[in-house]
């Protein structure tokens, strides 16, 4: 199953930017799709970003495109997945959690219950 463990969160201002990291351990996430999702206060969970495996393909989230960027990079054995935050706006703030899944298609990439490996979340906020 392996484990996630994400950081870089906190309070920022409104137009400032912020990277995430996901220290990703104790598996082979190099052949899963991995993603950033967020949770603002009250609401559901949403997709931020993904990345498939072996093409390194990323998507992105509407509200989100233009403005982040996810990446990966790897460093014995282990992988660290990122999430390059600019231009970041009072209604990004949420917790953002990193996920994982044991598949190499893009199929449902947007979709949170076909992730089965979560981080605990960081909690970015964006003041005005």
């Amino acid at each position: 199953q392996g484990q996630l463990v994400e950081s870089g969160g906190g309070l920022v201002q409104a137009g400032e930017s912020l990277r995430l990291s996901c220290e990703a351990s104790g598996h082979r996430f190099d052949r899963d799709v991995m993603a950033w999702f967020r949770q603002p206060p009250g609401k559901e969970r949403e997709f931020v970003a993904g990345i498939t495996p072996f093409n390194f393909k990323t998507y992105y989230g509407d509200s989100v495109a233009g403005r982040f960027t996810i990446s990966q990079d790897e460093a014995k054995n282990t992988m660290y997945l990122h999430l390059q935050m600019n231009s970041l706006k009072p209604e990004d703030t949420a917790v953002y959690f990193c996920a994982a899944r044991p598949s190499q298609s893009a199929i449902e990439i947007r979709a949170p219950p076909t992730y089965n490996n979560w981080g605990q979340g960081t909690q970015v906020t964006v003041a005005s």
